[in-house]
């Protein structure tokens, strides 16, 4: 899990250096699951050639006990089995069931996620990202993608046409509406990173707070990718959402037109449970919220899709690796009521942030997602649920308030009011930033110590070099 997200700017530098060291005019994207899909977004923005980004689409839900399941349902299930709430071989049955098919993740976790912002945001066809993978009405897309980018280079369109501060806002706002993956709170903001706009954590909360949460989507709610896509797709939602007033129409998209042209014949369907109307929401504001306050100057995120309370106070249980408060978890050695806190997981101090998928799945497996919260300078991935605020910062490395918290520190944390604050003074953080001493870094060489040294905070989107405020010349200009 290290590995994640460094792929994300590995991806995005390797496709910049194939396009330049081929010199080619313009670029297909295409992108399977989580990391891969940003990555081609920023790589696409940097270069600014003719672009057209499509996704590989989503797997098909497993069947189990006459339920649709994914892969989370597995993680999760592990945790009933720790807790004696599953059997063995329960646990076996779910695992051959989960998984039917080719494709990425089946709900509204990462990989959906961002496929669903690559219509929003203009540089996917309509209807492209909703279409599950093993069907062959994907091919259509392909083609179409083909086309699509031939018309961009005739008529000179690049991408930095199309992904503006209105497209970005399109793309945060899609993610709320869905009740989308917290990795994307990330991935926003280096994809405005890529092209000098500033975009960052805080402002993609802003977003959030404002927009109508309307898709049920897994792990919040009742269904998956191919209900959405079978439901009408992205389009029926940006249409809502564009009723709403919460999209902006006037954006260019890769078909040459604004989105408003492209959804001019969209209907909203009533027939369908999916999803719902901008004024009929599942709730007034987005399923994913900001957070600020003295224990992140620097902001962190939490997906409330799903959530029964948006308050939690709670005393420190404090944990410098994943490992060491998974095994804890996975013992029972913690109560309700703590606040579990996984540090030293950041971008620079993991490094990688990984996501933390495994603990917190163990926790809502035990039956525990409202009963504690977790709190980490790393990530969790779209299908995470239950009180778990990440991209915490400054993250602990750095020497961030998350570093100087202490076993029975009382915390607080209000998703409505968007704060997360440690009952510290100012003098007592003082007093401790004193004494605390840098972490050694888990690696000496090779290519998590050479991210390391490069990479920047989260709340900018975890971006590996200045991006487009520094930039002296396009590729697309050479």
């Amino acid at each position: 899990m290290k590995s994640s997200l460094i792929s994300r700017d590995v991806i995005a530098d390797s496709t910049e250096l194939t396009v330049r060291g081929h010199c080619y005019d313009a670029l297909v994207g295409l992108a399977g699951c989580d990391k891969s899909l940003p990555g081609l977004m920023m790589s696409m923005v940097r270069l600014n050639v003719p672009s057209v980004f499509i996704y590989g689409g989503s797997i098909l839900p497993g069947r189990f006990n006459g339920k649709d399941v994914t892969v989370v349902d597995v993680f999760e299930g592990v945790g009933k089995y720790t807790s004696k709430k599953m059997t063995a071989h329960a646990l076996r049955k779910l695992e051959l069931k989960a998984c039917p098919s080719a494709g990425a993740c089946g709900g509204q976790f990462t990989a959906n996620t961002m496929a669903c912002v690559s219509e929003a945001i203009g540089l996917a066809l309509p209807y492209s990202a909703g279409t599950p993978a093993p069907y062959n009405e994907r091919n259509k897309y392909a083609l179409a993608s083909g086309k699509a980018v031939m018309n961009l280079l005739a008529k000179n369109i690049r991408p930095r046409d199309i992904v503006t501060r209105k497209s970005l806002e399109n793309a945060a706002t899609i993610v709320a509406a869905t009740g989308g993956s917290t990795n994307a709170g990330l991935h926003l903001p280096a994809i405005a990173n890529e092209i000098g706009i500033k975009f960052d954590l805080m402002d993609v909360a802003k977003i959030f707070k404002r927009t109508p949460y309307l898709a049920d989507l897994k792990p919040g709610g009742k269904y998956v990718a191919k209900d959405m896509w079978e439901a009408g797709g992205v389009p029926m939602l940006l249409k809502t959402l564009m009723d709403g007033g919460f999209i902006h129409g006037d954006c260019m998209t890769v078909t040459g037109k604004t989105m408003k042209e492209n959804l001019k014949n969209v209907k909203f369907k009533t027939n369908q449970k999916v999803m719902r109307k901008y004024n009929n929401p599942l709730s007034k504001t987005g399923g994913v919220v900001g957070l600020k306050g003295n224990l992140a100057p620097e902001g962190g995120i939490v997906k409330i899709a799903g959530l029964k309370k948006l308050q939690f106070t709670g005393k420190a249980r404090c944990f410098n690796t994943e490992e060491d408060a998974y095994k804890a978890v996975k013992n029972r050695k913690y109560k309700d009521g703590d606040i579990i806190i996984i540090r030293y997981e950041g971008p620079k101090g993991g490094p990688g942030m990984r996501e933390m998928l495994q603990t917190t799945a163990a926790i809502y497996g035990q039956g525990k997602g409202e009963k504690v919260a977790l709190i980490t300078d790393g990530r969790f991935s779209g299908a995470t649920r239950g009180f778990c605020i990440g991209h915490v910062g400054p993250e602990a490395s750095v020497g961030g308030p998350i570093a100087l918290l202490r076993n029975g520190d009382v915390i607080d944390i209000d998703a409505k009011k968007g704060t997360i604050n440690v009952r510290l003074s100012k003098k007592e953080l003082s007093a401790r930033r004193k004494k605390w001493k840098p972490k050694k870094m888990n690696f000496g060489n090779g290519t998590l110590w050479k991210y390391a040294q490069t990479v920047g905070p989260a709340y900018k989107g975890a971006p590996t070099h200045p991006g487009g405020k520094n930039e002296v010349r396009t590729y697309a200009d050479i």
